[in-house]
């Protein structure tokens, strides 16, 4: 038993080693490379919309993606040819970037509907992700540009998407977070140099704590402490689109863990059937299921077919090692802190023996603040948004849906009617709905 177990975990072993290796064709590392497709060409211009491209660095100098959406009809809500209305910045989940809030047809995604009533869409893509470009200094085979957690993408990332955003438009922004997007979000808002800028916001599957999370596959890599190996072996780049991927996720799963269903194992029940994202090139879906992705070309899927192989371009990005690491440092120390570097380095890097913490009653009362969870949610529990509501110096409005998932909350068919329409209502309840 003790040996088939060794074996067990030098093959894990082998297959991390594989799967987070350096090589990524997506950053230039600021030096020469092709010219690289953005998520204007891709996605968004195909479906019509209006969409501009914008590069922004970091205070760490990292190159980050912005993408402008608008509705060619919106300007008609204004009355003038080029006005827009108030500008809103959608922050992605982990392993995602600004095209999730693009996957569905224009009726039912976030972005398109938001373009529609006349928002100023701003999209936000995280360092590590496709449409983020690198750093002015190192390449991404560097370690060190994989030297971060959500911690940098709170206070560098995000603040510096929001400055921009302020500077162009000169006005407050809202705020739409999913997942790793609501942990960023929790953690700048209780920065007053940052808060400041924001008029509103709405978090999907909200997240401070993690300690109560379900997820069969992803307590599974915890106890196993699969960061910790990766960190040790020196890995600091995770890419999971490749079947490597596939082969380390079957590879954590045994007869006490089906893993028939992986996003399950991973998010939580799906209330609707579609494709749920996880989309790894060489991961066979020969199940009927209800296709809702688009691919490059902007064709748009939407139905029941029967797809035997699936190649996806918007799903699982580059995140860094640290980041898994600091992730899952939230949920076996039921904390919403700074990264943890041990007892030692915590001295040096923060002046004491525990990482600070990101204070929530910190957070303005005045901020209004609208949350939507779900009771199928083994990410953000219901007892984890509890807890956050207790800290919370202000009564956010919620929205509770007991059949939803994770990632129900950006690709669902009901999203609109259930999540979306109430959000948009919101926002024109809490902020100065008008041409700027």
């Amino acid at each position: 038993m003790a040996r088939r177990l060794l074996a067990a975990l030098a093959a894990i072993s082998i297959t991390v080693s594989v799967l987070f290796g350096d090589s990524v064709d997506c950053f230039d590392g600021g030096g020469k490379s092709e010219p690289q497709p953005t998520l204007c060409n891709e996605l968004i211009l195909p479906a019509g919309y209006p969409c501009s491209e914008y590069m922004i660095q970091t205070k760490d100098g990292f190159l980050l993606g912005l993408q402008r959406v608008s509705s060619s009809s919106s300007s008609l809500r204004f009355g003038h040819a080029g006005e827009r209305g108030p500008p809103v910045l959608l922050l992605h989940g982990l392993f995602m970037a600004g095209d999730a809030w693009f996957l569905n047809t224009p009726e039912q995604s976030l972005g398109f509907i938001l373009a529609d009533q006349g928002f100023d869409v701003w999209v936000g893509n995280v360092r590590g992700t496709r449409w983020s470009h690198g750093h002015r200094s190192y390449s991404v085979k560097n370690k060190k540009f994989w030297d971060w957690s959500w911690q940098e993408l709170a206070l560098y990332d995000m603040a510096e998407m929001i400055n921009y955003i302020y500077s162009v438009t000169n006005s407050k922004l809202f705020i739409v977070g999913h997942s790793q997007g609501t942990i960023i979000s929790f953690a700048a808002f209780t920065q007053p140099d940052i808060v400041e800028k924001v008029e509103a916001a709405a978090l999907l599957s909200p997240i401070s704590y993690l300690d109560h999370a379900t997820a069969p596959l992803v307590l599974r890599m915890v106890s196993m402490h699969i960061d910790q190996m990766v960190l040790t072996m020196g890995i600091h780049q995770l890419n999971f689109k490749s079947e490597w991927g596939t082969n380390l996720l079957v590879s954590l799963c045994d007869t006490r863990l089906s893993c028939g269903d992986m996003l399950s194992s991973i998010t939580g029940s799906c209330a609707q059937h579609y494709l749920c994202p996880l989309c790894l090139e060489g991961f066979d879906f020969i199940s009927d299921v209800g296709i809702v992705v688009s691919d490059k070309l902007g064709i748009w899927w939407n139905g029941n077919k029967a797809w035997g192989f699936v190649k996806c371009f918007f799903f699982f990005f580059p995140s860094s090692a640290k980041n898994l690491n600091h992730l899952f440092q939230m949920i076996r120390e039921g904390t919403f802190s700074k990264y943890d570097y041990g007892k030692l380095k915590n001295v040096k890097v923060y002046g004491k023996f525990k990482p600070p913490k990101f204070d929530l009653s910190r957070i303005p009362k005045s901020l209004p603040l609208w949350m939507a969870y779900g009771g199928n949610d083994a990410l953000a529990d219901v007892t984890d948004v509890k807890h956050t509501l207790q800290e919370l110096p202000s009564t956010p409005e919620l929205v509770y849906l007991e059949n939803y998932g994770h990632v129900d909350f950006i690709l669902s068919l009901q999203a609109r009617q259930d999540l979306y329409d109430p959000m948009i209502n919101f926002f024109k309840s809490s902020g100065k709905y008008s041409s700027i």
